[in-house]
């Protein structure tokens, strides 16, 4: 599990939940046997919907016409099964009838023995066809679980009992009846969580770091206390949707175990779950935690639970007594429903045992990896180009006297940063790569981009190897493609650095981040005007009339002295500027 890459991409927690088994597509074939959606809710007891068959009697080999209709609904699952054994495998197979609203599934290992919902389009009637198999039993019945919010559901729902000609009569099977699983008990906490304990009996993790719960609303407050073979969570924040943590063994989304608190029509629903891959989380049961409580006030979201230690035979539930690096995440909320977390999750620097000795400590809404790309690319795309652009373009006159190796001063200069960008620039590249282990599907053009800017960087210092002598005819064409190629990547990685600061990885400040790209760029383009006007203006006073020979309004070298001096002041003030930008970005990233 991770952060986004710009990554965790998150991350812990969450595009929408949806329908059965969460899924808004339809693809629930992990809910095939028991047809019971995984929402952390009761099922409801009286059906509203209805199932009917265009006849009462079947041969194998027929096809019979079967029709859900009733209120409004967003998912469904339709199987047949032995009406005397309603939890065997499903029965025949299906033919859709209408494929833009229903969809085929495979149950038991029986291709196109279900019939799911194609999208969360509201419906009202589905109609498929139910083909009988040759094998078929006496007695045939069709379930079908409805969808019709994410927290109302009903299940399995009792269809028609269609039965093969000279069958004895169908009498209702003695069975054990298994009831729908029911919520544990929960209670209302009566005060705000205390931090007082944090570091002594606690082992607690606070955004930002070292917030009061008791004070202050904003503070999103993560703590774990032992008790002999369990641990007490207590977590709290704004109540503005959700909280989660989860507990993953990398920073990287993916097999992880996560808890979540929603609030709902003023209610705290408390929800483990298990997170498989950047998908949707996968709400398990309650059954594993005890002692649930939560409360709202101030609005603040509070919450606790109890859970065992150690749980042996629970599928994707977490030993705490292993070091792990801790998610702590929260977002928006809906009618049931969670969707992505409002920021990047805030991650431990390193793995912890919440069994172990109790602790204080925070952690980073980006990775270091991902802090060191974005400062890099500043400090190369931001000041090393910019300052080595404009003293190519405009000190050539100023910094003409040899250098080192016989070349002229403001050549070296040049050389130099724009060696310093290429380097800073191939350092920081890699670094994305490094931390997801591959390519990014999930940070939009961002990458495309860099990758541009990263070819221009290396090509750049190779065309110039490659440049012709002063007076070579070829040195026009060389100029041109130089000077477009080192446009091109400059104007590309502006645009790259704006499309990465919206990335969840780096998560900048909103408030100011674009303002501050955009002040950037205006003060870089400015200083370039200044500069080309002063030219300009400079170029004219040095006029000399070729009849005369008599140079006019002021001496060659007087406004020559007068012009070296402008530009060194305008670049001297120029640096002063981009050292400033460059602080605040690196300032920004450094306190994530």
């Amino acid at each position: 599990m991770a952060v986004s890459g710009f990554t965790l991409g998150t991350c812990i927690l969450l595009l929408h939940i949806s329908y059965v088994a969460n899924y808004p597509n339809g693809k629930v074939t992990q809910s095939c046997h028991g047809m019971i959606p995984e929402h952390g809710h009761s099922p409801q007891s009286v059906p509203v919907h209805d199932i009917y068959v265009s006849q009462m009697t079947f041969r194998p080999g027929d096809q019979i016409e079967v029709t859900l209709s009733g209120h409004p609904f967003k998912g469904f699952l339709l199987e047949a099964r032995n009406a005397e054994d309603l939890n065997g495998p499903p029965i025949g197979s299906f033919t859709l009838i209408d494929s833009e609203v229903s969809q085929l599934l495979t149950c038991e290992d029986i291709q196109g023995s279900a019939v799911s919902h194609r999208s969360a389009s509201k419906k009202t009637e589905i109609k498929v066809y139910w083909n009988a198999p040759s094998s078929a039993p006496n007695h045939t019945q069709f379930l079908v679980t409805v969808v019709e919010k994410y927290k109302i559901y009903w299940v399995k729902i009792p269809g028609p009992i269609i039965s093969q000609p000279n069958a004895f009569p169908f009498t209702t099977p003695k069975a054990t009846v298994v009831p729908l699983p029911t919520l544990p008990p929960v209670s209302h906490l009566t005060k705000p969580f205390s931090a007082s304990d944090c570091g002594n009996k606690k082992f607690c993790i606070r955004s930002p770091l070292n917030c009061d719960p008791e004070k202050e609303a904003s503070c999103v407050f993560l703590s774990f206390t032992r008790d002999d073979q369990s641990v007490m969570v207590e977590m709290s924040g704004p109540s503005k949707g959700y909280l989660s943590f989860a507990l993953s063994h990398d920073q990287w989304m993916g097999d992880d175990d996560a808890y979540l608190c929603i609030h709902e029509d003023q209610t705290v629903y408390i929800q483990p779950s298990h997170l498989t891959g950047r998908s949707h989380p996968v709400m398990d049961s309650r059954d594993t935690l005890e002692d649930m409580a939560w409360r709202l006030a101030d609005g603040v979201m509070q919450c606790s639970f109890r859970r065992n230690i150690t749980l042996p035979g629970v599928k994707n539930r977490f030993d705490l007594n292993t070091s792990y690096y801790i998610f702590l995440a929260d977002g928006a909320a809906n009618d049931g429903r969670i969707y992505k977390h409002s920021q990047q999750p805030l991650i431990t620097y390193e793995k912890y045992d919440v069994t172990d000795s109790p602790k204080n400590i925070g952690g980073s809404h980006s990775v270091l990896l991902l802090k060191l790309h974005g400062a890099l690319m500043f400090v190369a795309w931001m000041t090393t180009v910019s300052i080595g652009v404009l003293v190519a373009r405009f000190f050539k006159p100023v910094w003409s006297k040899a250098f080192l190796l016989g070349e002229a001063a403001w050549f070296q200069v040049h050389r130099m940063l724009m060696f310093t960008t290429t380097v800073l620039t191939c350092i920081a590249f890699v670094m994305p790569f490094i931390y997801r282990g591959g390519w990014s599907r999930h940070a939009g053009y961002h990458p495309y981009l860099g990758c541009i800017v990263m070819t221009l960087a290396v090509l750049q210092p190779l065309l110039a190897v490659f440049r012709p002598p002063l007076h070579d005819p070829r040195r026009q064409m060389f100029n041109w493609t130089h000077w477009s190629m080192g446009t091109a990547a400059r104007i590309i990685a502006v645009a790259a650095m704006f499309l990465g600061m919206d990335l969840p990885g780096l998560n900048l400040p909103d408030s100011w981040k674009t303002y501050a790209m955009i002040g950037f760029v205006a003060w870089h383009v400015g200083t370039e005007i200044v500069l080309e006007v002063h030219a300009y203006r400079l170029s004219r006073k040095v006029e000399i009339l070729d009849d005369d020979r008599i140079q006019i309004l002021q001496s060659f070298t007087a406004v020559e002295t007068e012009g070296h001096a402008f530009k060194k002041a305008v670049l001297a003030i120029y640096v002063c500027g981009n050292v400033t930008f460059l602080i605040i970005f690196l300032s920004a990233i450094n306190h994530l």
